[in-house]
Formats: C-alpha cells, sequence, structure tokens
C-alpha cells in the first residue's frame, strides 16, 4: 500500500492504550487517522483488511539492539537485524553503541553507522550513543545530533573499544548527561565482586552462574544510585536479571532519584534448571539465574516495576558462542555472551505470560508501550492510537510454532530457544501502514531523539532513500552487552 492511500484494518481484538476490544482502524498517509466501532467503517474506496479473530497490536519498540556494524556485521547486520525484528513484530529498534567498530562514541563515529544503515532498514531505526573514558567532551554534540542517550559499562564490556567507566568517570559522565539532560543507560555488574568470584572454566552451568553472582548487581546499582542522587542524572538499569536488584530501586524512587529498569524475554522465560551442560546458546551476562528470582522478576514486572521489557540481542558467530553441536568445548568461560532473540521476544514474553494469567494488554506496556516512553517516542509509537504511526501487528494469540533455526532472519541463528515450541505468532507487520515484506524493498526510516516542542523542526526530514531522521516531539567472551 504507498502511504499516500488510506486503509481499514478490522479486528475483534484490537489492543487499544485503555484495553482490547473489537475495532475499526482507519489509517491514511501512514498514521493512524481514526479509531472507529467493529464493522462500522464501510470499505468503499478503503483496502479492507479483517483479521478476525486474530488480535491488533501496536508495533514493538525494542531499545535494546546490537546491531553489531559496521566492523563486525559478521555478528550481524542492519538488514538481517531488522528484517529479524519485522517478523517478530518490532517496528522500532534503536541500537546499542558498540560492537560496532567504530562505536558510536563521537559524532563522526554516529554518522559511519548512519550512512552504513542508509537503505538497509526493514524496520524505523534509532542510536544509543555511549559513554567511555576520555569522551566527556562528545557527549553534547552527539546528544544535538539525536542520539537517545548513553550507554555506559561499570564492568569491562568485553570488546577493547569500548572500555568500562570507573568511579571518576561516572560521576563525571553523570554529570555533564544531567547537564545536557540526557539519559543514562546503564550495564550495572561490579568488576570487584566479579573478581572475587570463582573462576570455574568448563561446560557446568552452575559454576559460570556462580562467577556472575547476584551481588555483582546488586552493588553495581547500589553505586550508580548513589551517583546518580550525587549529580541529578536520569538513569536507566539495563537488563536486569536479579530480583534483588528491585528494592534498591523502590528506596531510591522514593528519595527522588529518577531512575527506570529494564528486563529481558530470556530472564522471564528461561531459568538456570534448564541450561544443559555445554550450552553456551544460554550464556549471557549478567546470567539467567534460577526459577525462584525468575518469579520475583514476573512478581515486579506485574507490579508495574519494570518500564520496559526488550530482548538485549546481542548476537555473534557461531565459533565465538563454542556450540558442543559445532564442535566447540562448550566452555562457558570461554564461550561469548550473548542472546539472540529479536525475532522471538513476543511469542516468548506471551508465553509464558499467558500461563501467568496475563493478557496482550500486558505485553504490549511492557513490549511497546513502556521502550517507546523510554525512547521518547510516546505519541508516535507504542500505541494503536489517533495521530500515532501505523506501525501495527497481526498476532496471533493461539498459534503454536516450533522454533527453528532454519525460520530465523538473523544472520547467525543460534538461540537457546531452538527445538521450544512458543505460543503466538506474528501474521502480518505494518510500518506506518505498509506492510512489511522481509523479502521485498526497505523503507524504514533513522529516527532521532524527538526534541521538546519549540526546539526544533518537527515532522521527518525526508521519507526518500538515506537517513531520514524523524524528529517529530511528543561484552568479550565474557559479556553480553
Amino acid at each position: 500500500m504507498p502511504i499516500s492511500e488510506t486503509a481499514v484494518i478490522r479486528s475483534r481484538r484490537v489492543v487499544l492504550p485503555d484495553g482490547e476490544r473489537p475495532a475499526d482502524v482507519l489509517v491514511r498517509d501512514g498514521r493512524i487517522a481514526r479509531i472507529a466501532a467493529h464493522g462500522s467503517l464501510p470499505a468503499g474506496g478503503h483496502a479492507l483488511t479483517d483479521l478476525g479473530d486474530t488480535a491488533l497490536l501496536p508495533g514493538l519498540v525494542d531499545t535494546h539492539v546490537h546491531v553489531n556494524e559496521p566492523g563486525r556485521t559478521e555478528w550481524e547486520g542492519f538488514a538481517t537485524a531488522t528484517r529479524a525484528a519485522a517478523a517478530g513484530g518490532v517496528t522500532t529498534v534503536v541500537d546499542m553503541p558498540l560492537n560496532s567498530v567504530p562505536p558510536t562514541t563521537t559524532p563522526a563515529g554516529l554518522e559511519v553507522k548512519r550512512k552504513t544503515a542508509e537503505g538497509q532498514a526493514w524496520v524505523d531505526l534509532g542510536f544509543w550513543g555511549g559513554a567511555v573514558p576520555g569522551n566527556l567532551a562528545d557527549l553534547e554534540p552527539l546528544h544535538r545530533a539525536g542520539v537517545f542517550g548513553f550507554k555506559s559499562f561499570l564492568a569491562p564490556s568485553g570488546v577493547e573499544e569500548f572500555p568500562h567507566l570507573e568511579q571518576a568517570d561516572l560521576e563525571a559522565a553523570l554529570a555533564e548527561q544531567a547537564r545536557i539532560g540526557a539519559l543514562a543507560i546503564i550495564h550495572a555488574e561490579d568488576p570487584a565482586v566479579l573478581s572475587a568470584a570463582p573462576q570455574q572454566p568448563g561446560v557446568h552451568y552452575r559454576d559460570f552462574l556462580a562467577s556472575r553472582p547476584a551481588g555483582a548487581e546488586t552493588a553495581a546499582v547500589a553505586r550508580l544510585l548513589d551517583t546518580a542522587r550525587r549529580t541529578g542524572a536520569r538513569v536507566h538499569v539495563l537488563h536486569v536479571s536479579s530480583a534483588a536488584v528491585l528494592p534498591l530501586l523502590r528506596r531510591a524512587r522514593a528519595d527522588g532519584v529518577e531512575v527506570t529498569a529494564e528486563t529481558c524475554p530470556h530472564y522471564l522465560t528461561l531459568t538456570a534448571e534448564q541450561v544443559p551442560d555445554g550450552g553456551t546458546a544460554f550464556k549471557c551476562c549478567p546470567p539467567i539465574r534460577d526459577e525462584a528470582n525468575r518469579d520475583a522478576l514476573w512478581e515486579s514486572l506485574a507490579a508495574g516495576e519494570f518500564a520496559a521489557v526488550v530482548s538485549d540481542h546481542s548476537p555473534s558467530t557461531p565459533d565465538l558462542k563454542l556450540l558442543p553441536e559445532r564442535g566447540g568445548s562448550g566452555d562457558f568461560a570461554a564461550a561469548w555472551g550473548g542472546i539472540a532473540s529479536l525475532q522471538l521476544g513476543l511469542p516468548a514474553v506471551w508465553t509464558e505470560a499467558r500461563r501467568r494469567g496475563h493478557t496482550l494488554s500486558d505485553v504490549v506496556r511492557w513490549m511497546s508501550a513502556g521502550p517507546a516512553g523510554l525512547a521518547g517516542l510516546t505519541g508516535t509509537k507504542g500505541a494503536v492510537a489517533v495521530g500515532h504511526d501505523a506501525d501495527l501487528v497481526a498476532f496471533d494469540p493461539d498459534g503454536r510454532f516450533a522454533v527453528h533455526a532454519a525460520d530465523l532472519h538473523h544472520r547467525n541463528p543460534v538461540t537457546p530457544y531452538a527445538g521450544r515450541t512458543l505460543t503466538g505468532a506474528v501474521r502480518t507487520t505494518w510500518l506506518r501502514g505498509r506492510v512489511v515484506d522481509v523479502a521485498g524493498e526497505p523503507f524504514g526510516v533513522q529516527l532521532t531523539r524527538p526534541r521538546p516542542t519549540g526546539s526544533g523542526p518537527t515532522g521527518p526530514v525526508s521519507t526518500g532513500p538515506g537517513p531520514a531522521r524523524s524528529t517529530r516531539p511528543t561484552p568479550g567472551p565474557e559479556e553480553s552487552q
């Protein structure tokens, strides 16, 4: 459908901000123009898609994706990552600043990444910047250039071009981000706790888990919150795996610290007890923990304590995962840490959410509205609402499928979900009202951080080929990022 046309998408299960109900959704010029009673909009001159009982959701927003291009394109790339996103119902991706070479730590590095991504995005695409030792002067120019915020590590990242922040650097970086109004997003593990933990290489997951204790997360988060309190910075804790972090966040919020947190599908759907010997496809940092911890994460998610559920899609080549089925050693200590799940996050979370009595509205809040809010995209992304981009997903909540590597679109189809049966199938993905065909031509645009009303131009800069940028208001072998 050309973006100038109008269309009606009809479903008995449209997930709206105020709940799920039958409705007709009128799309005009790429945006949602009207939401009406089910069956009330005549087909007339409009193209009509009647989904029946298949649910209509807003497109997911995934703010934690490692695309790795340029520099490590053999791990992943813009074309493969965004096709996987579209196949999984994700219509907006925000790319992390590391694993690419150069990293997104300077305006020049950002421009290289933008040029590389031109014409390769099947979904809309934004970029995080990085705050590392020595680039304090680059933060404001990067912020002005439209990055969505700045990622930092409190422990080694695993790639030498993206070093972690020691305490003095963290203090300076958060103070500068507070000054310019930027969001700091943090990989929070404490290097001293990690160094003191037992380091036992081998194929046993229990040994790897002992090397990345929950105390590394709580110590790092406590230090981060103390620094945020002193500097006034707004901070976001990435990929929380340990439920022990949550009480620290509650107390900090009560003290007035601006802090949010996210967790990931693998922490909500997988457990340490399920990881087989040598199962390095399950390795990530911080690690997948035990079943009791998973239950506690779900309780916190249900209570509204997480701002978002996002993938932390961090693939590598199969040889770096040391997979036994491919002749690798299965050594957890030596394998690359990162889980590739961009295409599978929605059905994985829905499978477990439904089992626990949650609704599609809950999943949309966690995986669409929440991440859109984190990135400042509320008003254009993350909801089936008038005026929003018509980023939509036809989702069969009862569809069941077995995960096969051959069906995955990311570059290296290695995933801990292989062989599992998931519930919930993406049938169609629309981006600004157009059906995304992963075998066709890409038409995603590059996004920049929305500016406050009155601070600059609004609307997409371009919708043609090249780096269209919307400004509408509204780990090394032991690290996954």
